[in-house]
């Protein structure tokens, strides 16, 4: 009765290799305040219309929220031109890249991405017990030739972050579809977007136009970042039917709330809310780039919400130490190294006043 007898419980394969991914943390308050850049929230909060819809959905907390989400993906349809039909909603983009990772590889099979990314992505493949396949990268951006070189006849799934976390680098969309060309018809290519309402450059694509052309991509996005809705879980991806078809059936039901759908519905179609947010964005972001190149620290990319930058290896100035520093001053950025880049910190873009006490921190600490 008590098993003593038989084997130990054990975990599937590949569960017992992961490390629990360590979010961005808050400093303790120092002089009566508390300034949090570590985690890649949305500099403004959410829009105001966002949480008049937040409040509003309270009466009907008791229901159970509409499992197809068809409100939100209209919405989300008519704001990028896609088709709503195509689109899925999850808890976070987070749910709907585990679930298409684990509805496309498995034991024995094998999971391609660069080095020096969110590191969900190895916890994706382990989960359901594929080899995770880091590439390293080429001056902090994915390398497609190495990508394309590590691709093997066991390889069923490519993650891609486009824009990059941390580095704030891109691939510009011809080197995406060079990437898709070069790859297996049987292999699955699923970009990550979650910062692409940021880029600047011109030769970017978010991924939908891949989808497009294809019946193997996937593009994913999110309502964390540009929305500033981190806290009610909201995301979505974008593919043909026949992968929509498959994700629907793995993942949650009921999974995006009644509170999430209507604020996620307000927040996207509020476009003037969103172009305040990344012109502000932009704005600190080139400040930042400006005083860290100005005190010596070289910068990764130009970027996402954030900017990541290479700490000297000195124990006394590196990253950890840097960190330390801050924190005693009630500031949180993020040190990389649970990320592949063990001499670098990560600043996320916050307001005015916040991204300003914070270069100055960090102007003290090294001058």
């Amino acid at each position: 009765m008590n098993g003593s007898s038989s084997s130990p419980l054990k975990p599937c394969p590949g569960i017992d290799q992961i490390r629990p991914h360590v979010p961005g943390q808050t400093a303790p308050a120092a002089d009566g305040r508390s300034i949090k850049l570590s985690a890649n929230e949305s500099a403004l909060g959410p829009s105001p219309n966002a949480i008049a819809a937040f409040h509003g959905a309270a009466d009907g907390m008791f229901r159970y929220p509409d499992a197809e989400a068809f409100a939100i993906r209209s919405a989300i349809g008519k704001r990028y031109g896609v088709n709503p039909g195509q689109i899925i909603m999850g808890i976070g983009s987070d749910e709907l890249l585990g679930v298409a990772v684990r509805s496309y590889a498995g034991v024995g099979d094998e999971v391609v991405y660069p080095a020096a990314t969110f590191p969900m992505y190895r916890i994706y493949a382990l989960s359901c017990g594929a080899k995770p396949v880091p590439v390293p990268d080429n001056g902090y951006a994915a390398d497609i030739d190495g990508i394309l070189r590590a691709v093997t006849p066991q390889t069923k799934v490519v993650i891609i972050a486009n824009p990059n976390n941390p580095t704030g680098t891109y691939v510009p969309k011809s080197e995406m579809m060079r990437l898709r060309a070069g790859l297996r018809d049987d292999i699955f290519l699923i970009i990550d977007a979650a910062y692409a309402e940021y880029v600047e450059q011109a030769d970017y694509d978010s991924g939908i136009e891949l989808v497009e052309a294809t019946k193997n991509t996937a593009m994913t996005r999110t309502f964390s970042k540009i929305h500033g809705l981190a806290g009610l879980r909201v995301g979505w991806i974008y593919a043909c039917p026949e992968i929509i078809s498959v994700v629907g059936r793995v993942r949650s039901p009921f999974n995006v709330s009644n509170a999430a759908q209507a604020a996620g519905i307000a927040a996207i179609e509020d476009v003037a809310f969103q172009e305040h947010v990344v012109a502000h964005t932009r704005k600190w972001r080139q400040i930042a780039i400006q005083r860290l190149s100005g005190l010596g620290l070289t910068t990764t990319g130009t970027e996402g919400n954030f900017v990541c930058f290479r700490c000297p290896e000195q124990d006394d100035r590196n990253a950890a130490a840097l960190d330390q520093f801050l924190r005693s001053k009630g500031i949180s950025i993020r040190a990389m190294a649970g990320f592949g880049l063990p001499n670098h910190t990560r600043m996320t873009i916050g307001r005015d006043d916040e991204t300003s006490a914070c270069l100055d921190a960090i102007a003290e600490f090294y001058s």
